[in-house]
């Protein structure tokens, strides 16, 4: 009797789990021959980007200059052919309605798309290194360049960001934000794949940071734990939804350093050379060189954490 009531349960709640309107907008009609992207290889592709930038640090342990560019060429090898792999993972999963291009076009295109990153590589490291630069700089805590690529939660969490936002540029969808999430999950620092940043920058500590998909960023820029660059919420349009690909996060110059949960808050412009203390709330635009903060902030010039 016990099992004739557990079957009945138990089916009437697959019915009603299977029934169209239950799940509705919830469902991704996917074909058998097509995988969605895959979190576990995605993090294997950002771990063989660290080993392909950061050689020595990452990956081949023995590797040495004499090595080097054997173990890059497989490095290389290796990721372009995952990458390829989820790169067109991630158009099916774009293209619901099967219709924008063939199957041989999806996989050219993933292909395209792959070595169109791979040969970003050069640029990235060249990018990376000036935040290592940055971190290492900016912090007396920090015994050398090395234990900042390979300890700082800020730095890893730049890394992927970089990655995703090289990938973002390209029009790949959803593997970038795959990736800065995954970021997310391992330091708690969430900088959207879009937002556009320049050199050397660097985030101290990072715990709780947040960075939102339109902010821009100028060059040496420094930020701390807490800092949200958040965007503006705007009225829904007439039929109720959310406006979106509008330009709704802050705009920060050059030079600019923003302490500790201090919050910038909608389309704004801080000045180059500005300072943000911590704990503000920020609205409107800060001119070049002025500093901003709580009255006892203000008397404090050399904060260092």
């Amino acid at each position: 009797m016990e099992v004739d009531k557990q079957n009945h349960t138990l089916n009437r709640t697959i019915e009603e789990l299977s029934n169209e309107a239950s799940y509705g907008r919830l469902f991704h009609n996917s074909r058998y021959e097509e995988a969605l992207p895959s979190g576990e290889n995605l993090k294997r592709i950002v771990d063989l980007c660290r080993a392909i930038l950061f050689p020595g640090y990452y990956g081949p342990a023995r590797i040495n200059k004499q090595t080097i560019r054997f173990h890059t060429g497989v490095l290389v090898e290796t990721l372009h052919s995952l990458l390829t792999k989820e790169i067109h993972a991630g158009i099916c999963f774009a293209d619901n309605g099967r219709l924008s291009c063939s199957e041989e076009e999806r996989d050219e295109q993933a292909a395209q798309l792959s070595e169109e990153f791979i040969a970003s590589l050069p640029q990235l490291r060249h990018l990376l290194a000036t935040d290592a630069e940055a971190t290492f700089n900016g912090d007396p805590a920090a015994r050398d360049l090395g234990e900042v690529i390979f300890c700082y939660p800020g730095f890893r969490a730049i890394c992927n960001y970089r990655i995703a936002h090289q990938l973002f540029r390209q029009g790949v969808p959803y593997i970038p934000r795959i990736i800065t999430e995954l970021a997310h999950s391992e330091t708690g620092i969430d900088i959207h794949p879009g937002a556009r940043i320049g050199h050397h920058f660097s985030i101290d500590h990072g715990t709780g940071t947040v960075i939102g998909e339109t902010s821009r960023l100028g060059n040496h820029v420094r930020i701390f734990q807490g800092v949200s660059l958040a965007g503006e919420k705007f009225p829904p349009d007439e039929n109720g939804n959310a406006i979106r690909g509008v330009e709704r996060h802050p705009i920060v110059g050059n030079h600019v350093t923003v302490y500790s949960n201090a919050t910038l808050l909608g389309h704004i412009r801080i000045g180059d050379g500005a300072t943000i203390y911590g704990n503000v709330w920020l609205t409107h635009d800060v001119p070049a060189g002025d500093s901003v903060g709580q009255p006892q902030n203000m008397k404090q010039h050399n904060i260092t954490q």
